[in-house]
């Protein structure tokens, strides 16, 4: 894809020292354009919230220059090695990982999968991987192969790695998010893994080009596999470390966590046991346990589990909460938002609807405020 005007301006925008993705964010909703935000002049600049001195020198001083100079560089170079930069106002910026307060502002991706699959999972672990965690990694993305989802790991050393070379066995595209440029592959080990999923699935960063492997980047990487995915899997995870700190995160998302259990007392698996033990996952035993926590109906059929939807009858609502239903009918899923839209209901009458029909039995919440019919 060819660099626009636009595209320029944003990844400048997101190269600037101290202007992290909300104030990214909160200057854009402002300017309305990453190139209104640099012609912004210091008086315009102040009072915007949350803009300081600080960052008005950033915005007009010497920083300012230097980002669109690299800015200039980035853009030349990712046109060479066929990497797309996505800002997060773009259509293809991944759907699911906007819906999170801390979202990047922009992505570098290489690869042909689609971010915005139907399905997406995310599977993690340790790096100190056992034989069992290996045997339940390959026999997890077994499962997984009537669904065809995307599968998304960071490419480390032990689950990671697992997944995504038995993603790419079972010829399911895989994608892996790095806490590097996408020009560092770490560990380089994993190189040729890496060229296989760049070619099939996909390698995706929210670092610039030349960014080492900063242990600050790892726990920031994690957001972005836990925020990309409809579910996360822990297989095998100590009492501390990634893994965790990923199952952590896609919770605060709102996003379904499943842990494989382990063996009582093996270090390996306490962090999933533990998960566990506090109701902080479900145990993933059988493909199954995936498909019904994350409304997999396509397989519901499959497994010969899958019920015909219930009919509804208007004389069993009241008119404001059969317009809902009605909604849900005809879109399958919807977010609160859009369902008050449609059903043309005010956002605070759609909640309280929304509950009593959770309650009766009616509806389901999903991740993201989404809604659907049981």
């Amino acid at each position: 894809m060819a660099p626009t005007d636009d595209l320029f301006h944003e990844l400048a925008l997101t190269l600037l020292p101290g202007i992290g993705p909300q104030l990214t964010r909160q200057l854009m909703s402002y300017g309305s354009s990453a190139k209104n935000v640099f012609m912004l002049p210091p008086g315009k600049l102040r009072r915007i919230p949350g803009v300081g001195e600080a960052t008005v020198k950033i915005l007009t001083g010497p920083a300012r220059t230097l980002a669109l100079q690299q800015a200039e560089t980035g853009l030349r170079k990712a046109e060479k090695e066929g990497v797309e930069l996505l800002f997060y106002t773009s259509k293809r910026f991944p759907s699911r990982l906007k819906l999170i307060a801390d979202a990047p502002a922009l992505l570098y991706y290489q690869g042909p999968a689609d971010l915005n699959a139907p399905k997406v999972v995310a599977i993690v672990g340790t790096r100190q991987s056992t034989d069992y965690g290996r045997e339940q990694t390959e026999a997890l993305v077994r499962g997984l192969v009537p669904h065809n989802p995307l599968v998304v790991s960071g490419l480390a050393y032990g689950i990671d790695i697992l997944a995504h070379r038995a993603a790419l066995q079972e010829g399911l595209l895989t994608v892996g998010v790095m806490a590097t440029g996408l020009d560092v592959i770490y560990p380089a080990a994993h190189r040729k893994t890496a060229e296989k999923m760049r070619e099939t699935g996909g390698l995706l960063t929210e670092f610039p080009f030349g960014t080492g492997p900063d242990r600050y980047n790892f726990p920031s990487r994690n957001r972005i596999i836990a925020g990309l995915a409809d579910g996360t899997v822990v297989v095998e995870a100590a009492d501390k470390g990634g893994a965790l700190i990923t199952a952590e995160l896609a919770l605060s998302y709102d996003r379904d966590v499943l842990a494989v259990p382990g063996n009582v007392g093996s270090p390996a698996s306490a962090g999933c046991n533990n998960l566990i033990k506090n109701n902080k996952a479900a145990l993933y035993a059988q493909p199954l346990d995936l498909e019904q926590l994350l409304n997999w109906d396509a397989a519901l059929y499959q497994t010969g589990k899958f019920q015909p939807p219930p009919t509804y009858a208007a004389d069993d609502f009241s008119a404001d909460e059969f317009a809902l239903i009605s909604v849900l009918l005809a879109t399958k899923e919807a977010l609160m938002d859009d369902l008050a839209w449609r059903a043309q209901l005010p956002i605070h009458a759609v909640a309280s609807l929304l509950l009593g029909l959770e309650f009766r039995g009616v509806v389901r919440a999903l991740p993201g405020k989404k809604f659907v019919l049981l």
